[in-house]
């Protein structure tokens, strides 16, 4: 499948739900955006799409004869998923594997997305069609895994990991997401979900930690109203920058292979 206009294709993924990687993807999206930087966001999540209600998107999709026209964030992020293809936020999709994994290479390959520097992937959780259809079907340039510092988050995001490396897709870092609470008052990091593992699991796997993303109450209210890309703070400021370094240590390893 032919990438075209598009830079780089980045999943981001976790192996396990409830952990915050549709916000993950979204605000990384963000931070990005504010760069100058063009992004697509493609939810591959198709039984349990997020990315729209963060967003504030709605359907239907269109298609004026030249590819499907994505949904647009006011930020200009271009958005599918398969919310758009509904009737109602609260309606299911309850589809079999194969239905699933042609909407995902119908996503990617026939939609209107333009120009991108970086189309990010929402990944659904678990290592079963899915992800093995994006795996073997998408040109990706890289992942990025989600967890929380819980052992079972961590235990399953092993089994992403080494899904994504069996498969021979880069492995760019990772991401622990609710890492901290850090007090109004005192700014003390308080660890509500327990220590942190993100360094223990960087170790084993020789990647970076690309972020540690704060427990932060501004951030439940804003995915709520569909303004998640309104966010804006240090954490998520670093969070773009370590993901393009990653990149660019990413290319020259692959250059120095080469």
């Amino acid at each position: 499948m032919d990438k075209g206009r598009i830079g780089r294709v980045i999943a981001v993924g976790s192996g396990k739900g409830g952990v915050g990687k549709s916000s993950s993807t979204a605000l990384l999206a963000a931070s990005l955006v504010r760069r100058g930087l063009k992004v697509g966001i493609l939810d591959a999540d198709v039984t349990g799409p997020s990315i729209p209600k963060l967003l504030g998107l709605h359907g239907p999709l269109v298609d004026r004869g030249e590819g499907i026209e994505p949904a647009m964030t006011s930020q200009g992020i271009p958005v599918v998923s398969s919310q758009f293809l509904v009737e109602d936020e609260q309606t299911p999709v309850i589809w079999r594997g194969p239905l699933v994994t042609r909407l995902i290479t119908q996503f990617f390959g026939g939609v209107n997305w333009g120009t991108l520097d970086y189309l990010l992937l929402d990944m659904p959780p678990g290592t079963s069609d899915v992800p093995l259809t994006v795996f073997q079907t998408i040109p990706l340039d890289g992942m990025l895994f989600v967890f929380t510092p819980q052992e079972l988050a961590a235990l399953i995001v092993k089994k992403a990991m080494n899904m994504a490396r069996d498969l021979h897709v880069p492995l760019l870092g990772i991401v622990e997401n609710m890492s901290y609470l850090e007090c109004p008052h005192c700014h003390e990091r308080i660890e509500l979900f327990g220590p942190s593992r993100v360094a223990q699991v960087a170790e084993e796997y020789g990647v970076p930690v690309i972020a540690q993303l704060p427990v932060d109450p501004q951030l439940s209210i804003l995915g709520d109203a569909g303004r998640l890309t309104e966010y804006s703070s240090p954490a998520v400021e670093a969070y773009g920058t370590a993901f393009l370094a990653a990149l660019d240590e990413a290319k020259k390893s692959q250059l120095t292979v080469l």
